[in-house]
């Protein structure tokens, strides 16, 4: 989630879609702010959209694969068509380079607020 939370800081300093997020209300996206100050101005149901829609993939799409937490099948990049990691070793590597990644932006999206 740090990860993502990261991302959504920082893209929108470069890029932005074009057109509406609610033409009912007439907000555009440009007009949404960066950071905690997105949240007052996204209206309630985006909010809903956005939940409804990572709650059905984690309930009907997500699924864990054997014993280890954490390991829903995916494989390189987090991709399915690419294969599971086969070499235990590069594996490990992999899983360790993955936890501190996400532990790196963890400290970084606190330190961008």
């Amino acid at each position: 989630i740090s990860m993502y939370a990261c991302l959504r800081y920082i893209v929108p300093e470069y890029f932005r879609f074009p057109g509406d997020l609610s033409p009912k209300l007439g907000l555009s996206f440009e007009s949404i702010p960066n950071g905690l100050a997105a949240l007052t101005k996204v209206p309630g149901q985006g909010w809903a959209q956005i939940v409804a829609f990572l709650g059905t993939y984690e309930l009907f799409i997500n699924k864990p694969v054997g014993d280890e937490p954490g390991n829903y099948g995916k494989g390189n990049l987090g991709l399915g068509f690419l294969g599971p990691v086969k070499d235990p070793e590069a594996r490990k590597k992999k899983l360790s380079a993955e936890l501190a990644n996400g532990r790196l932006a963890m400290m970084a999206i606190i330190g961008m607020f």
